[in-house]
């Protein structure tokens, strides 16, 4: 018989500089150990009569998230690693090892590996302090059941916005992002803080009608949402340097007039998607790039292996120069008109624009027409010496037309439901502009060769074979049902097709969406089909939520033309009743 486990009160080691440990000089600890002999007997009382032969105490590595860590350096070229495995290098050897050669040989594994990749973490988990308290904390998380959005305890408020404490007083409840503190709905006053944090559910979440509120409030006033998070970069040059570059490492025009914003992708060779971001020309010969959060290694990594090595050229990582605030709602512009003495009319301030302008006191606000939700407003990029007073501004002025704090959950149910995709989740380096339906963010015709231009013309010539799509569960009742949270198996006319990859309920059509990739297999041998906006529209599908299934209806298009469809209808309708 042989027995193990992960104890509670892990031990750690290699705290005080050793690295090297031989396996045979590790001595049994019996008391240690005692915890887990005695569920032993419990769970097989015949055993206590038995002889133990032998306590085999061994060391293991871990890493902050549990999982492995995988790829290559992003700071020495064509060094790769592959550890961490955390207890189950035996059961990962052969797919790890696969994936690895295959990255090593052809420059990318032939599946997404981004949940472990290397450059997910930066040197700030590289704490010996950060490390041995987070590693006490996954080991007794190996086979723990966790319910979905949960956190980490330890090694938190690492990064932090220069408003966590004002947004902590105001009822932040926060969730971390590549050890960066971010608010993910605020509770009112008077709402029982500790009851919310200790009722953690698959089903219907205590923060539901929390997160409600503050949708309510981007879609009818205004609200603010920090998000100081994202990855921030400026590439100038002396000439034109940093145009060419940026022309050649994306796939849509940044050949744009000043002050515009450009949405587009940095693609690998085979089209896939290294980065998902928004650039903006702040001059003829300088550019702001924005990412998401945990791309900061990543990105970093994949723009300085890819740029020549110019003294012309200047890349520089401003994350921590800037505080981000998006102020989402249609009351934005009122509030942004006060304190600016400057019309914020879409006459005046077109879509995806930027322009550099005074907040209140403060002289060298970058605000950009756009919110990343698809509702009005603008996002506001402030030296973080600006921060609290811009921010306090914003809500002094903002009380009359109703405004209040918002976090990530309004955000994702805002940004599902306009079919917005977010790299990491929904995207990665798998998945193709054709195969997400933003093909119309691919220039193809702009005259430079960029990467991943000849696996995307290929791939429109003989077609995709999955498509992005996006799903509405018609009889699932949210009081009672298991939620949807992500990773669902998709089924079309009875047969799988795919999973989804985010979830969100919306509170503008009172039900449950769904985003996930479509494919179609051949009934006989499995090999991958073409995938046709006729094939997906045809189908009847259902979602999977532990075991049952719920009918859905599939779409191609964004919410907002099914908005935009029934407010009209209701219009029409409202018209007609007026007539009558």
């Amino acid at each position: 018989m042989l027995s193990g486990g992960f104890e509670k009160n892990p031990k750690p080691i290699f705290t005080e500089g050793r690295n090297q440990l031989e396996f045979q000089n590790m001595r049994e600890d019996w008391d240690h150990y005692e915890p887990l002999l005695g569920a032993l007997l419990r769970r097989m009382p015949s055993l206590d009569t038995t002889e133990i032969l032998r306590l085999v105490n061994c060391p293991e590595s871990f890493t902050a998230d549990m999982r492995c860590i995988m790829g290559e350096s992003a700071t020495v070229r064509n060094y790769f690693v592959l550890a961490g495995m955390n207890s189950c290098g035996s059961s990962f050897a052969g797919g790890a090892g696969k994936f690895l050669a295959e990255w090593m040989v052809y420059g990318y594994p032939s599946a997404n590996v981004w949940p472990l990749d290397i450059k997910r973490f930066g040197v700030l988990q590289s704490s010996r302090t950060f490390l041995r308290h987070r590693v006490m904390e996954v080991m007794p998380l190996m086979y723990e059941l966790k319910v979905p959005r949960w956190d980490f305890q330890t090694g938190r408020q690492l990064r932090t916005s220069p408003l966590y404490d004002r947004l902590d007083a105001q009822g932040a409840r926060w969730m971390e992002k590549h050890g960066f503190e971010r608010a993910k709905h605020f509770v009112p006053p008077g709402k029982d803080l500790l009851q919310l944090d200790q009722r953690k559910t698959f089903y219907k979440p205590d923060w539901f009608d929390i997160v409600g509120a503050e949708v309510t409030c981007c879609k009818e006033a205004v609200c603010v949402i920090d998000m100081s998070s994202f990855t921030k970069f400026e590439l100038s040059s002396s000439g034109d340097q940093a145009l060419e570059v940026l022309q050649h490492l994306c796939s849509n025009d940044l050949d744009v007039p000043v002050g515009h914003i450009v949405h587009t992708g940095m693609l690998n060779d085979q089209g896939g998607y290294e980065n998902d971001c928004s650039v903006v020309r702040l001059s003829k010969r300088s550019f702001f790039i924005i990412s998401p959060t945990d791309q900061q290694v990543h990105c970093w990594s994949w723009l300085k292996q890819r740029i020549p090595r110019d003294n012309q050229l200047q890349l520089e990582d401003v994350t921590w120069k800037y505080t981000a605030l998006n102020l989402i709602g249609p009351r934005a512009m009122d509030v942004l008109s006060e304190l600016s003495y400057v019309p914020m009319t879409p006459d005046h301030f077109p879509s995806l624009f930027c322009k550099e302008m005074s907040v209140g006191y403060a002289n060298g606000i970058r605000v950009m027409s756009m919110t990343h939700t698809g509702e009005p407003g603008f996002m506001l990029y402030i030296p973080i010496e600006y921060a609290l007073h811009v921010y306090n501004e914003i809500m002094n002025v903002g009380q009359k037309y109703g405004i209040r704090n918002a976090g990530y959950y309004a955000l994702r149910s805002l940004r599902i439901e306009k079919f917005f995709a977010f790299w990491g989740q929904d995207l990665d380096a798998k998945s193709t502009p054709l195969e997400c339906g933003r093909e119309f963010r691919v220039k193809f015709d702009k005259g430079i060769d960029f990467i991943g231009r000849e696996a995307l013309l290929q791939q429109r010539q003989k077609g995709i074979c999955r498509r992005f799509t996006m799903f509405i569960l018609d009889d699932h009742d949210m009081d009672l049902d298991l939620w949807p949270w992500w990773g669902e198996p998709i089924y079309r006319n009875g047969s799988y097709v795919g999973m989804t990859t985010s979830s969100a309920y919306s509170y503008t059509l009172a039900r449950h969406v769904c985003l996930g990739f479509v494919h179609h297999y051949d009934e006989d041998s499995g090999a991958k089909l073409v995938v046709t906006p006729e094939y997906v529209n045809s189908g009847n599908y259902e979602i999977e939520i532990a075991r049952q299934r719920f009918s859905a209806k599939a779409k191609l298009y964004p919410f907002s033309s099914l908005f935009t469809q029934k407010r009209r209808k209701d219009e029409m309708e409202l018209s007609s009743f007026q007539g009558k």
